[in-house]
């Protein structure tokens, strides 16, 4: 049986907070990025995929996201 909840309650065992304050925006961005990949290898991991599965998983996402990233054209020129 799946469970299913609207308040979010479930959430909270995977998604880990990260500090805003005393940060800046580049070292608050990584660590978003950080927290946000330990929160999924967990909930893969509890899932029952392997530690060699999770890789290959994310490290596929990241490819796609990077390999499709098109920095806006003023933020070249900038």
């Amino acid at each position: 049986m799946t469970e299913a909840s609207d308040d979010g309650s479930a959430h909270d065992v995977f998604v880990t907070d990260f500090p805003k304050k005393g940060f800046g925006i580049v070292d608050y961005l990584q660590g978003r990025v950080h927290f946000a990949l330990l929160d999924q290898m967990k909930l893969m991991s509890k899932s029952g995929m392997n530690q060699t599965q999770i890789k290959e998983t994310i490290l596929t996402t990241i490819t796609e996201i990077i390999d499709n990233f098109e920095p806006e054209k003023e933020s070249k020129s900038s």
